[in-house]
């Protein structure tokens, strides 16, 4: 898949190559991304129904603290963290906490709901169909309304561009909370000239809409990329790439073990590039430890915004090296921890790899999986990154130590409302 728009985000920025996804599903790590901390605080064990549940309400999120500085947020595109149902006159219920409970002044996403999402899913609509179902500020669009037609990534990648021009031309800094849902399935054939030119011999048809749809999202980031350059703002405007969870059916992720739905490396590893033009050199690549509990505390730096004393996020900022300094030490970071669910099948072409986990705690290079709070691997992922050698019986002072402490991670008090 050619990927120009990118390729150039990280040849301008930094690309860091050992970044962690708290989940290796979506809601739990979209809650890390806002929160700055742990998914299981929030008693977030797997990714949302489109039922019954949230994100609580007293949920400190970075649209929040970034708010109360003077930026105007703004969420687009896939929420996943509940809160997003209507009422019969179209209007969203306001018994469930959404995006503009949670400190943004603006957002569009779907209509997460069922049984329409997951229809549409089924019959293969949910991106080019995506307009018909879009949820702005509390309201559903309308017929009338011009992203009404259009595919749910150009309905994104406009909107962001709208936003960025309406608010600089209020002279506002922003916010832009913009969470793509491509490549996640359904997969569905991107609009011309990307599923031409994604055409390719002894690929299977779901890896050429893979790669469509990929390519799709690629141009709008360009889109976006040259708004910024056009207005002269994309010098002190801080832009990151990420994503959710390791890839699913036909991502890549090379040798890696696992991936989504799963704990190892290939379920929790994910792409991570930023830039930051007047700030971050260009051109560099970091094989320090990231996580998406970083993102708060890096944003909030940046933003010269002060994290309240009595709000204990579990990341760290990553600014100073971003700027060019050190990772963050094993001794500053501590343990990191991971919990999910059991998911016995494996979003991959092959089977999960056994032994099963639900948790993972990581100290340095040592990457402890754990069933049920019960040991069952431990490798070493900066020799090993591929988790081919469980050396758990070679360090079994190393293994109590740990299991120690992601039981008392365990049963750590929650936040629910």
């Amino acid at each position: 898949v050619t990927t120009p728009h990118l390729d150039r985000l990280a040849s301008q920025g930094m690309k860091v190559t050992r970044f962690y996804a708290a989940s290796a599903v979506c809601s739990p790590t979209r809650a890390s991304v806002l929160t700055g901390r742990y998914p299981l605080r929030f008693g977030i064990t797997k990714h949302f129904n489109d039922r019954d549940r949230w994100l609580p309400e007293s949920a400190t999120t970075i649209a929040t603290l970034l708010k109360g500085a003077g930026y105007a947020t703004v969420h687009i595109g896939k929420w996943h963290l509940g809160g997003l149902h209507l009422d019969a006159d179209g209007r969203r219920l306001e018994n469930q906490p959404g995006p503009r409970e949670h400190g943004f002044d603006f957002y569009q996403t779907q209509i997460e709901q069922q049984p329409l999402r997951g229809r549409m899913g089924k019959d293969q609509t949910l991106f080019r169909e995506g307009g018909t179902v879009l949820l702005r500020n509390d309201h559903r669009v309308t017929e009338d309304d011009p992203y009404f037609s259009k595919h749910f990534t150009d309905a994104n990648g406009d909107y962001a561009i709208e936003m960025i021009e309406q608010l600089f031309a209020d002279k506002k800094p922003f916010f832009i909370n913009l969470w793509w849902l491509v490549p996640h399935k359904p997969y569905e054939p991107a609009p011309e000239p990307h599923w031409s030119q994604t055409a390719a011999g002894g690929i299977s048809d779901d890896q050429h809409r893979f790669r469509s749809m990929v390519q799709h999202m690629d141009s709008k980031v360009g889109e976006i990329l040259e708004k910024l350059d056009e207005l002269g703002i994309a010098k002190n405007t801080l832009v990151i790439f990420t994503s959710d969870n390791g890839a699913a059916f036909e991502g890549f992720i090379g040798d890696l073990k696992g991936g989504k739905t799963d704990l190892h490396e290939g379920g929790l590893r994910v792409p991570m590039i930023v830039r930051w033009p007047s700030v971050i050199p260009a051109g560099v690549t970091s094989a320090g430890f990231g996580h998406t509990n970083d993102l708060l505390p890096t944003f909030c730096e940046a933003a010269a915004v002060k994290i309240p004393s009595d709000l204990a996020v579990d990341g760290l900022s990553l600014l100073p090296h971003l700027k060019g300094g050190a990772p963050p030490s094993a001794e500053e970071r501590g343990t990191a921890f991971w919990q999910m669910d059991l998911f016995k099948n494996l979003q991959r072409h092959y089977p999960k790899p056994k032994p099963h986990a639900t948790e993972v705690a990581k100290r340095g290079k040592w990457k402890l999986l754990a069933l049920d709070g019960k040991p069952v691997e431990l490798f070493d992922v900066e020799a090993d990154p591929n988790e081919q050698n469980n050396v758990i019986a070679d360090y079994p002072g190393l293994v109590a130590s740990l299991s120690v402490e992601i039981r008392e991670w365990l049963n750590a008090p929650r936040i629910l409302q």
